[in-house]
């Protein structure tokens, strides 16, 4: 006898490397403007703002490499490679110097963005969350054990459309990093196993169309493959 009066959605999860299980995925946080060049791009100065954070839900996973349908509402998708961090434990009110001690694994990522939706929300004060938590727009692929790949500080990232680059960075060029983007989202809401923070994305943000493919590279990690469909 089922206790609940609808069937319940199923878990979203990650294939991860070299193992048969699945990591679960409890919630997915965002890093805003996490590098100084992406920062400026987008009209605002790194030398004088905190970390902020926004969510997409847990059922926006596009898990491996997984096609995206062009999302509707939309004539601006973009791509934002990012560095995704998968939590193993948690906590309120994390140390940096802990803040390693909870990290499970990493992947590569992408932030998919209607950005005139997103634009639009922005000029009217309006929240913008349709503009980042629609339905597979937080691309993510094979999670690497934390084991394996070691602490990720440093290591190139780079994002190409088509076999064309438009995204190349350092992770060391984070300007809050991974350890205090932990810590700094600890102090608002209690961290669990299973949340995926993405840790932000470097200068060169852009659009992409049907029929485009786009490539993630993170020093380290398995590639993310994303075919526009």
């Amino acid at each position: 006898m089922s206790d609940f009066v609808i069937p319940p959605a199923a878990l979203p999860s990650l294939p991860v490397a070299g193992d048969s299980r699945r990591f679960p995925v409890r919630r997915i946080y965002c890093v805003g403007r996490n590098y100084a060049d992406h920062a400026r791009e987008m009209g605002h100065d790194p030398d004088r703002e905190p970390p902020f954070f926004f969510s997409k839900p847990a059922d926006t996973l596009l898990a491996g490499d997984a096609d995206l349908p062009y999302p509707p509402q939309t004539g601006d998708l973009h791509f934002e490679a990012e560095l995704v961090v998968a939590l193993g434990a948690g906590g309120t009110d994390i140390a940096p110097d802990d803040a390693q001690g909870l990290i499970w694994g990493y992947a590569t990522g992408n932030d998919f963005t209607r950005r005139d939706l997103q634009a639009a929300a922005k000029k009217a004060g309006r929240p913008w969350d349709l503009a980042k938590g629609f339905d597979l727009s937080a691309a993510c692929g094979l999670l690497d054990p934390v084991g394996q790949t070691g602490p990720l500080n440093a290591g190139r990232i780079a994002l190409s459309v088509d076999g064309a680059l438009r995204q190349e960075a350092d992770l060391s060029q984070m300007i809050w990093p991974v350890a205090d983007v932990i810590a700094h989202l600890s102090q608002s809401v209690r961290l669990q196993p299973g949340d995926l923070i993405f840790t932000g994305t470097p200068a060169g943000v852009g659009a992409v169309t049907r029929g485009q493919a786009v490539t993630v590279e993170i020093e380290g990690l398995t590639p993310l493959v994303t075919r526009i469909v």
